[in-house]
């Protein structure tokens, strides 16, 4: 399945100066946080295919004025077309605010999802807003991703983990994708498309992924 992935900032390609092409043959958007909701409702309204997205530590006015004509997919695990997908928005506590949190808060939320994504047997994609910690992060604590995502990694080995939160044009150093096991971290700062296979048909899910 292709996926168009964005974050941060309001890509021009696609905001101001959408034709077709530019949808690149995406079947599903995904936002990773920190981007203005009349982009989100723009894309829904100009892609015939779903928008599915996670807050940024930014986005507090989404709580009281969501975007429009998408899905939220925060501490949720939807399927599409047979592809599972997770998501766990927000950013380390850096300040007072909402959609921040603190490593055993996040650990929280994660046990929380975790009976979600063990109804499913397994997951595919897991979509965040920050890094994993040491994975494309900063050392400032504002931008540090965080270590307890490692826990859904390690246990369910999604293919694919898409984030923002630290901006490509941060540092000349920065990578946009890393290796973690099996998953592949990809920082979907503007906007990035990726390939997504969807995981084992039903029947095969319920055997125990680590059975298998």
């Amino acid at each position: 399945m292709r996926l168009l992935a964005v974050a941060d900032v309001e890509s021009k390609a696609l905001w101001d100066y959408f034709s077709p092409e530019r949808r690149d043959g995406a079947e599903l958007v995904i936002a990773c946080g920190d981007l203005d909701r009349r982009y989100l409702e723009y894309l829904a309204t100009m892609m015939p295919v779903p928008v599915f997205y996670v807050h940024g530590n930014h986005d507090a006015s989404y709580d009281y004025r969501p975007p429009e004509g998408v899905r939220c997919i925060d501490d949720d695990l939807v399927v599409y077309h047979g592809l599972r997908i997770a998501g766990l928005g927000g950013s380390c506590r850096y300040r007072t605010g909402p959609w921040q949190f603190t490593e055993a808060e996040m650990r929280k939320r994660i046990r929380r999802l975790r009976a979600k994504i063990e109804r499913h047997h397994g997951l595919d994609v897991l979509v965040t807003h920050a890094p994993l910690h040491g994975y494309g992060d900063m050392s400032d604590l504002a931008h540090r991703g965080f270590t307890v995502f490692h826990e859904l990694l390690d246990r369910y080995q999604p293919q694919l983990m898409l984030h923002g939160h630290v901006h490509m044009n941060y540092g000349a150093n920065l990578q946009r994708e890393y290796q973690y096991g099996a998953t592949r971290i990809v920082n979907c700062y503007e906007r990035t498309y990726l390939d997504a296979v969807p995981g084992p048909e039903p029947e095969l899910r319920r055997t125990p992924f680590w059975q298998r």
